[in-house]
């Protein structure tokens, strides 16, 4: 996930603090695996749109009028490759943990400032 994302408003900052503590809870799992491409990091390949491969037959994509379900090898290939570019530039672990943290530690600061803490 890009760091962008933990700051995007897209709901109220209660909402997005629980997101932003759920994300900080699933760090060391065993069955997940969160990474975060920070800001500052460099990049292969801009990020576009989501994405979510399923398996080697399945990727799933979203554009802002339809939700694309590719099944052709060429394709799965493809995202596999765009996968690979992105977690290369993207951070787990305790270093996801502070990212999480100071997007957490900026939204609180804004709740404040807006009086909705």
């Amino acid at each position: 996930m890009s760091e962008a994302a933990l700051y995007a408003l897209v709901c109220q900052s209660s909402a997005m603090a629980a997101q932003l503590d759920r994300l900080t809870g699933v760090i060391g799992l065993d069955t997940v695996s969160l990474k975060i491409v920070p800001l500052s990091a460099p990049m292969k390949i801009p990020p576009a749109n989501g994405f979510w491969i399923m398996d080697d037959r399945l990727v799933i994509t979203e554009d802002w009028h339809a939700e694309l379900w590719l099944d052709d090898a060429d394709s799965v290939t493809l995202y596999g490759r765009v996968w690979d570019a992105l977690c290369a530039s993207a951070v787990g672990g305790p270093e996801a943990h502070r990212i999480i943290s100071r997007a957490r530690h900026a939204l609180s600061l804004l709740a404040r400032e807006d009086g909705t803490d």
